[in-house]
């Protein structure tokens, strides 16, 4: 691997990197965003189901945006591996850098591992929280 690729692989890292922090810094703003609105829902406007409603589609939200967050860290994987390749035997073209993109669509998956994808980021602890605690709270609030 040329030096040139090296160089192009820690930019594509750096900036893939400071992507995937972002995309942490605003899930929790979602997540403080769900707290807030559905407290208020429940407490000051008493709105019943429709906090439920809201929570959902924010908890949704949250997960396609901690989904597309697990692609960056993909991505970010393969670079650390040709990286490490490069240094330990200082030939590895099999990855090219600044390629993203390409390959996203090269290895999208059908629209049902798609689904499955979103549906394993909503149900994983720290995505799911605060969001089910809301829903079975406005629930309950509804009930009792």
């Amino acid at each position: 691997m040329q030096i040139d690729s090296i160089q192009l692989y820690q930019q594509e890292w750096t900036t893939l990197q400071n992507q995937f922090d972002s995309y942490e810094k605003f899930s929790l703003l979602i997540k403080l965003l769900n707290i807030s609105l559905c407290s208020l829902l429940l407490f000051y406007w008493q709105a019943g189901l429709w906090t439920v409603l809201v929570c959902a589609i924010l908890w949704l939200q949250d997960t396609i945006w901690k989904t597309f967050q697990g692609r960056i860290n993909q991505r970010l994987l393969i670079i650390e591996e040709a990286l490490k390749q490069a240094l330990i035997n200082n030939e590895s073209e099999d990855v090219l850098p600044l390629q993203f993109n390409q390959s996203w669509i090269l290895h999208r998956p059908a629209m049902s591992s798609l689904m499955s994808e979103y549906l394993t980021q909503a149900l994983k602890p720290t995505v799911a929280y605060p969001h089910i605690l809301l829903i079975l709270l406005s629930i309950m609030l509804c009930i009792f």
